[in-house]
């Protein structure tokens, strides 16, 4: 067994189990970095990247770069449900990605790869648009006026 893939740290299983109790929540490196300030643990962010980038490599994490601004987020996928399929939804004003889990996915995949002779790549499909809180506090201005 290659050392990267066997050689563990406390500080890598710190990050690991960080994320993997986000369960589904994906998750920056600055979030990370700031968590763990939070905790007065000792992991400095260039420890933080080396292992978001072994802990991807090795299929733990998933790696987000949703429109090539923001920085990109992780997921645990330590486990079969993380690697089902599922929508990215980004709010244009706050910038949260969430997951759309939807029994109509795949019918909508099914519908493209059938009429359209296209196999959809769910893992890297963004939806633009507003979370809910932007959304009531847009529609709360619109009311307002």
């Amino acid at each position: 067994m290659s050392r990267s893939t066997s050689y563990k740290t406390k500080q890598r299983e710190a990050i690991l189990g960080y994320i993997a109790s986000l369960k589904d929540a994906h998750v920056t490196a600055a979030q990370i970095s700031q968590y763990f300030a939070k905790e007065a643990l000792p992991v400095g962010k260039a420890t933080i990247y080396r292992h978001l980038d072994k802990l991807t490599e090795n299929g733990v994490l998933r790696r987000y770069v949703s429109d090539g601004i923001s920085g990109a987020c992780y997921q645990y996928v330590g486990n079969e449900k993380n690697k089902a399929s599922h929508l990215h939804l980004k709010c244009n004003r706050c910038g949260e990605l969430l997951h759309l889990k939807c029994e109509a996915l795949s019918d909508l995949e099914r519908h493209v790869s059938d009429i359209h002779s296209f196999q959809v790549d769910t893992m890297k499909t963004v939806l633009y648009g507003l979370c809910e809180g932007c959304k009531l506090t847009f529609e709360g201005r619109q009311n307002a006026r």
